[in-house]
């Protein structure tokens, strides 16, 4: 059987109890099989290398249609997926394995950046009209997330045997700002969107810094 989406979201880290990335990821994969697709699901360790890698073996495993990664943005007020994914690790914070590289490439002699082959403006439009709060980021920064979202682009960007699987990151806020069902109501829809659509439409999505 064809796989339409995987999904990631992340485990906890820096002291908190959850990641509102997994628990829409969670909530998301029910509602999305309950409207006839095949979903997967993965939670990512918050940890360099090792998240990425097991992102790796997860694409060449289901080889799904669709591959969107979660994270947290817990200072973000809307949901954004993420036009870029750069080619370094700054950490602000150690990962979950004490790990806390600084203007290292997360591949070695990689490009600079992958845009996310995501629909992005389609998706937010489709949050505006469900009154969901979404934008376009232009930046997914330096950390975990950033490094899932590039190693995720550089994979299917080289592998031409999987070269028909379409990839991108979405950010989310924090519960007290966009609660659990909402972001993953949101994340389905985003989901419909990128399955039904390849090509982006040209609204305004940009930003002055």
């Amino acid at each position: 059987m064809t796989t339409d989406v995987l999904l990631t979201g992340f485990a906890p880290f820096a002291g908190a109890s959850v990641n509102e990335s997994w628990e829409a990821v969670r909530l998301a994969a029910p509602l999305l099989r309950s409207g006839g697709l095949t979903v997967e699901t993965l939670e990512l360790p918050v940890e360099f290398d090792r998240g990425g890698d097991l992102l790796v073996e997860a694409v060449r495993h289901h080889r799904a249609r669709l591959v969107i990664a979660v994270g947290l943005a817990s200072g973000r007020e809307r949901i954004t997926p993420e036009r870029v994914a750069v080619n370094v690790r700054d950490a602000r914070i150690p990962d979950n394995a004490g790990a806390s590289p600084v203007d290292e490439p997360v591949v070695a002699d990689g490009p600079v950046g992958y845009f996310s082959t995501l629909p992005i403006k389609a998706m937010v439009s489709a949050l505006a009209a469900d009154g969901i709060p979404g934008a376009v980021s232009q930046t997914a920064g330096t950390y975990v997330c950033n490094d899932v979202f590039y190693t995720l682009q550089h994979l299917l960007a080289t592998d031409a045997s999987l070269e028909k699987i379409r990839g991108g990151f979405v950010h989310v806020p924090s519960a007290d700002v966009v609660d659990s069902p909402t972001t993953a109501r949101a994340l389905v829809r985003m989901v419909e969107v990128a399955l039904r659509r390849e090509a982006d439409v040209p609204l305004p999505g940009g930003a002055e810094h």
